[in-house]
């Protein structure tokens, strides 16, 4: 079956909706959104400049929140520590080291209620980047606007939760595949019925990305593990329609200007393609490919810092050129360290610099009609459709990712690109070329180290004082309801309204579940 629309050298009318005489393809706006699915873009509302932060403490995070919020950013965006994200309490021997280190620690709802402290949850828009725990954090952040009266109809926000793309490239995985993606399926669910305005997945390629692939290779692999998503949740029994509105997706924006705009104008061209032929979803909301943009953190060099600010500054204004729904920057010193204030500022200053000064948001795709542009897009599509059509040979992603298909590809693509590095055939600035032997210094954010005895202490504490009795019976829930068949999230937010930690309740699930260990790619 082919999914895509006619090459656009030969444009065709879609549903009866006229082309656009200038460029040949359909008005932004209109079916299938290859100009964006907004027909006025940024002229009625800007992405939302949400950037990625988290370190230390819930306390020292909170406090970095209020920062942002104060200077302009219109969403926030929660980075983990590695414990957090591997399911590990801070008191976990594997987490000796790592607590706070790469993003906030999180063991407890008591940790959630600092974090978002002083910060109405009615009021923000709030991203969180996990996903093998992601229903527990998801349940915190729930109890959380229990707490402070907000009712869960007034959420707005997009969990990752997107688990097949850890098998593919992050490695954060906690259980085998098929009980990871019940668990996925279970927050699909229990946010279609009860959190109308919530993105409960986020289907990323950005990870994919930053593990070596090529720009074609993330747009297949996400756009098939959104197809899996999809149809898992179908299996539940959710109409198309009930759900697919609110799937998200994560996208990089890596050095290749043009081939980054043609990934994603190819991106919401094969996804309404699909959704519709595919899937046969009916409300217009199912069709729109809607995305949240990064800049490269695989592309920054700790080499000459500074030109980290040209590549982000280009890699932005490709996202936004591209149709993106909100972006993050990254910042200047990010290849040494967890950003510093006054770095992440200017990455913030950046976007609004896009914004707000260019004049690039006064008409939708503005690149669209350049024969280039509208060429590379179509290669993406018939490229990318290709990877997705081996994926559907093999049986789907899951039994693909058992094959280590998507690995082995991606590890080529990771070789081949550092080999043309390493060779000089690709031009990195600073590193292979016009190099300097003295490097700037830069002022570094430093994690305190005596962030883990605080976390530990507050952990020992909350386990002195809490009603363990209760943290027992709501396990003894969990661990029945995730060996039987029903939904697991109103069990998780028992046990954590019962103070149950981040690991005690992993630890739950792994024991039903097992582990995960993948096979060598050769």
């Amino acid at each position: 079956m082919t999914w895509g629309p006619s090459d656009p050298a030969q444009p065709r009318t879609l549903s009866g909706i006229p082309l656009d005489p200038h460029y040949g393809t359909p008005a932004p706006g209109e079916f299938p959104y290859t100009r964006g699915i907004h027909p006025t873009m940024y002229r009625s509302r800007l992405w939302t400049m949400r950037q990625f932060a988290g370190f230390a403490t819930p306390a020292e995070t909170n406090r970095r929140y209020r920062y942002l919020l104060q200077q302009g950013q219109s969403g926030l965006s929660v980075a983990f520590d590695l414990p957090t994200l591997m399911g590990c309490d801070p008191d976990d021997p594997t987490a000796l080291g790592e607590v706070g280190k790469c993003g906030v620690s999180i063991a407890s709802l008591a940790d959630m209620e600092t974090l978002f402290d002083g910060i109405p949850l009615d009021q923000v828009s709030v991203s969180m980047t996990i996903n093998s725990p992601a229903p527990v954090l998801f349940a915190m952040y729930l109890a959380v606007a229990e707490k402070q009266g907000v009712p869960y109809s007034s959420l707005n926000g997009t969990l990752q939760n997107d688990i097949l793309k850890e098998y593919i490239a992050q490695k954060e995985y906690l259980y085998p595949p098929r009980p990871s993606m019940r668990l996925v399926t279970d927050v699909v669910e229990f946010a279609t019925r009860h959190v109308p305005k919530y993105n409960p997945v986020s289907i990323s390629g950005y990870h994919i990305r930053e593990a070596g692939s090529t720009a074609v290779q993330e747009l297949a692999f996400t756009l098939r593990d959104g197809i899996e998503y999809v149809e898992w949740a179908l299996q539940r029994g959710l109409g198309i329609d009930e759900f697919a509105p609110r799937l998200s997706f994560f996208f990089n924006a890596h050095n290749d200007f043009f081939e980054e705009i043609a990934k994603y104008r190819a991106a919401r061209r094969i996804w309404a393609t699909v959704m519709r032929e595919r899937f046969h979803a009916q409300d217009p909301r199912s069709l729109k490919l809607r995305f949240h943009t990064q800049t490269a953190g695989c592309s920054l060099t700790w080499q000459q810092p500074y030109n980290n600010v040209v590549r982000t500054a280009l890699q932005a204004l490709a996202g936004v050129l591209g149709g993106t729904q909100s972006l993050h920057t990254n910042s200047l010193d990010e290849a040494y360290a967890l950003p510093g204030e006054e770095a992440v500022t200017l990455a913030l200053r950046t976007q609004q610099i896009i914004a707000h000064e260019t004049g690039v948001t006064a008409v939708a795709d503005p690149l669209g009609g350049s024969h280039y542009v509208e060429a590379l897009t179509g290669e993406m599509e018939r490229r990318a459709l290709a990877y997705m059509e081996r994926i559907d040979a093999l049986g789907g992603m899951i039994p693909a990712i058992e094959r280590n298909f998507p690995q082995g590809e991606i590890a080529n693509a990771s070789y081949d690109y550092q080999r043309r590095i390493e060779s000089g055939e690709q031009t990195i600035v600073g590193v292979n070329r016009f190099t300097q032997e003295e490097e700037q210094k830069l002022k570094l954010l430093q994690i305190d180290p005596t962030v883990e005895k605080t976390q530990l202490d507050k952990l020992r504490a909350l386990r002195a004082q809490r009603d363990n009795a209760r943290v027992q019976a709501a396990l003894a829930a969990l661990r029945t309801a995730a060996a039987g068949t029903q939904n697991t999230i109103p069990c998780i937010l028992d046990a954590v309204r019962a103070y149950a930690t981040t690991g005690e309740i992993c630890q739950t699930f792994g024991g039903v579940f097992g582990g995960w260990q993948e096979r060598s790619v050769l």
